[in-house]
């Protein structure tokens, strides 16, 4: 076995936390190592060339950016541009086959769904809720507040609706509020869903898992707002990986780990032979059950991941039936498919017996109408655009059994069959063929993620989302539980997305990971 030159810190996985992670230690004087197992950086965070002989970089995996704060970009000089999408959201209604619909954005369509009643509600709702977000957004980058502190500060803003939107968004089920607000069953369910985007959950379920996940959409800058990256995700991990590099982090991917010891020793395979490298202090960006395993624990109970996503490169946008929009501002924001309250619930009964939801619900994002430098400038003059389609309440337990691509071909099928019933032409339709006349189309299932990146159980947040903030008689006695990056070993902390605060594209699990290095 070869071993290693001793370093301050090695960094298991070499994810956008892993480099956010790396730029701040390496930053500070301290030697730093990262080991990833693929040939590059970035894990969900990267771009592709997905389809062969076409020139489109497509956001493979993580797609839209909320949650990574300016601080984390202006500290490490991060060269990452972000655009706002022009339109919120637009939502057919299933219930006249498409034919009309909502768009949110510069003049909301509340009265085309015969919601124009719940057009102030659905605004105050959002207006409340930045009582909360934009109070704790900043906390998201600092030491760990206890609840009680944490409300402490909601209501210190003095807003005399800040305990009950408290109550509202944190205590009780989501469900609640959302029914509450609105009375329209597609307006609930364009609300409904942010709590529900790679959760396994109902609007009313006692765990409130959803409100967690719901709290972090609407969190990202106090507002919710998710931006496009201007050149895809890879343009963020490569900066995030040159500001790495440029700081003297050293970086060497095709590593394969295979074992940590507590005491500070990790064995990773190169070039098909075993090293050994002992460090200070082990951050982990893998999920809290891979590291786990390399460690030689036991296996944590780990939610599933519940999600299928599907890219798509269109020769031109579909059209729709509803011909009071067009296809440019439908596809602007985010395009809700089958996301009805009620189809939501449905959908969820249905997945939880074992079976793929019929309807699938469904979101699009089109990332080349606000950036179309992803695509080649012939592709951009033939008027050529991607799409995103992120399928919720696919359930990881519908591949316990199933033959792999079976069920990738099941789940595209069950997406392009959603997409299919709200608009006016069959998306095969307008699909582009690469250069071998096949369908651009990637599918990206719960098994995909599992075996590609090494997201237990295909969870995007590598496990179930914790509240920002802890219960009163959490410990928070060393610098690793103060960040919420703590595991049960003194030398090694978590610096992905099973962080308490990780999830999405937010290098906040890094920035907290370095913290706790660096404090203690």
């Amino acid at each position: 076995m070869i071993t290693d030159p001793q370093t301050d810190v090695v960094i298991v996985g070499g994810g956008h936390n892993a480099l956010v992670a790396a730029s701040y230690l390496a930053r500070a004087g301290r030697r730093v190592r990262i080991l990833e197992r693929l040939d590059h950086v970035g894990g969900a965070a990267v771009s592709a060339h997905a389809f062969e002989g076409i020139d489109a970089r497509l956001s493979r995996y993580s797609y839209l950016v909320s949650l990574l704060p300016k601080r984390i970009i202006d500290d490490l000089g991060v060269r990452v541009r972000l655009a706002r999408r022009r339109y919120s959201s637009y939502t057919p209604d299933p219930a006249t086959g498409g034919r009309t619909g909502l768009l949110i954005g510069p003049e909301p369509t509340f009265a085309a769904v015969g919601a124009q009643s719940d057009a102030g509600p659905f605004a105050e709702f959002y207006r409340r809720a930045r009582i909360v977000t934009t109070r704790l957004w900043p906390t998201m980058t600092a030491p760990l507040l206890t609840r009680d502190d944490a409300i402490k500060l909601v209501l210190a803003g003095g807003d005399p609706e800040a305990e009950e939107t408290w109550q509202a968004l944190i205590d009780r089920p989501i469900g609640q509020a959302i029914r509450d607000a609105v009375d329209s069953d597609l307006v609930r369910g364009v609300m409904a869903t942010d709590a529900l985007i790679g959760t396994f959950a109902q609007v009313d379920d006692p765990s409130l898992e959803q409100n967690i996940c719901f709290l972090y959409h609407l969190l990202g800058n106090g507002t919710g707002d998710w931006d496009v990256p201007i050149g895809g995700m890879g343009a963020v991990s490569g900066a995030l990986a040159a500001a790495a590099a440029g700081f003297g982090a050293e970086i060497t991917t095709n590593a394969e780990v295979y074992a940590i010891d507590p005491d500070g020793e990790v064995c990773y395979e190169l070039d098909g032979q075993p090293h050994r490298v002992h460090t200070e202090h082990i951050l982990a960006g893998v999920t809290p059950t891979v590291l786990a395993e390399l460690v030689g624990d036991p296996r944590p109970t780990s939610a599933p991941g519940a999600q299928v996503k599907v890219n798509l490169l269109l020769r031109r946008l579909p059209r729709l039936r509803d011909e009071t929009v067009t296809p440019e501002q439908a596809f602007g924001g985010t395009f809700h498919i089958n996301e009805n309250y009620s189809q939501l619930d449905a959908a969820y009964a249905r997945a939880a017996t074992g079976s793929i939801p019929d309807p699938l619900p469904c979101e699009i994002y089109c990332h080349s109408l606000t950036d179309p430098s992803i695509l080649s400038d012939e592709l951009q003059a033939a008027g050529a655009q991607t799409i995103t389609v992120f399928g919720l309440h696919a359930p990881h337990s519908l591949a316990t059994g199933a033959d792999p691509d079976r069920l990738r071909e099941d789940l595209t099928s069950a997406v392009l069959h959603s997409l299919n019933s709200v608009l006016a032409e069959p998306i095969q339709d307008v699909l582009m063929e690469d250069a071998s006349g096949r369908l651009c189309i990637e599918a990206k299932t719960t098994q995909d993620l599992e075996q590609i990146l090494g997201m237990t159980a295909g969870h995007i947040f590598h496990g179930a989302l914790n509240w920002p903030f802890v219960e009163h008689d959490d410990l928070l006695d060393t610098p690793a539980r103060r960040w919420g990056v703590a595991t049960a070993h003194d030398r090694i902390v978590l610096c992905g997305s099973g962080s308490r605060r990780g999830g999405a594209v937010s290098g906040l699990g890094g920035h907290n990971a370095a913290m706790a290095v660096l404090e203690g």
